[in-house]
């Protein structure tokens, strides 16, 4: 019967076992020198000390910073006050106005009578103007207070022809008020065209004039005075003739305020 003859092991050469494949590093972490130490620490741990030149810096900045917020903050609280007030004023007129519902007075004139105007002769005009005033005071819960201090001029074109002022008073509600004013000028000097243009307008009886009065007032509100107001009022009148017995033609006046 045959032999079955089975291989034989043969163990590894020496060669075989001191061959060793040496281990790879990677290329991106640098292969640290003899002597030294690789540390790895977080970076929410890493505390950085500026240098002193960059510290000087950020504390200048941090004291800008800190100054600019205190000014805006300033600011912000002046703008708040001034929108509070104006706005407590609109309330205030708002309730004024729709509980005593105020009405702007009628002002118009009356009568008017003329002296010393002589067209005829050469001499320095003194011409004097008795102006009847009319003042209604519509409202139910507003007084007037005409204080002192106002002016009531006549003007022929451009020139001043006489100065007066109306009498200081009170005008309860709901009153009209006549008021006579004494009007007086003196050493005034037309050009030869403006007396023949006044003698031309009385022969055709529409002598033209401008009444300007202005006058302080002060209005009462229930039991509050405001502060003085100027009442302003521009009439354009046209009388017939130059005498104490002219009579108005025509009379349109307007009225104003000015609050300050």
């Amino acid at each position: 019967m045959a032999e079955r003859i089975h291989p034989g092991y043969s163990p590894p050469s020496s060669d075989e076992h001191s061959t060793t494949k040496p281990a790879l590093m990677s290329p991106d972490k640098p292969i640290p020198q003899p002597g030294t130490y690789v540390i790895q620490i977080p970076k929410d741990q890493v505390y950085r000390v500026p240098p002193p030149e960059n510290q000087r810096r950020f504390e200048n900045l941090s004291k800008r910073k800190t100054s600019r917020s205190i000014c805006r903050s300033c600011c912000c609280c002046f703008f708040t006050a001034v929108l509070v007030l104006l706005l407590s004023a609109v309330i205030a007129a708002a309730v004024i106005y729709f509980v005593f519902k105020p009405q702007s007075p009628n002002y118009s004139v009356e009568n008017v009578a003329i002296n010393g105007f002589n067209l005829t002769s050469s001499s320095l005009l003194s011409p004097e103007f008795d102006v009847t005033v009319r003042a209604n005071n519509p409202n139910d819960k507003i007084g007037i207070y005409y204080e002192k201090g106002s002016s009531v001029r006549v003007y022929y074109e451009d020139v001043n022809l006489c100065n007066g002022a109306l009498p200081a008073f009170y005008q309860p509600t709901n009153n009209v008020t006549l008021f006579k004013t004494a009007l007086k000028g003196s050493g005034i000097e037309l050009t030869n065209a403006a007396l023949r243009a006044i003698s031309d307008e009385q022969k055709k009886g529409t002598v033209p004039f401008t009444l300007k009065l202005r006058a302080p007032v002060k209005i009462k509100v229930g039991s509050v005075k405001t502060w003085k107001i100027t009442a302003k009022v521009t009439c354009k009148i046209t009388v017939d003739k130059l005498t104490a017995a002219s009579k108005l033609v025509s009379k349109d006046c307007d009225y104003g305020v000015d609050l300050w």
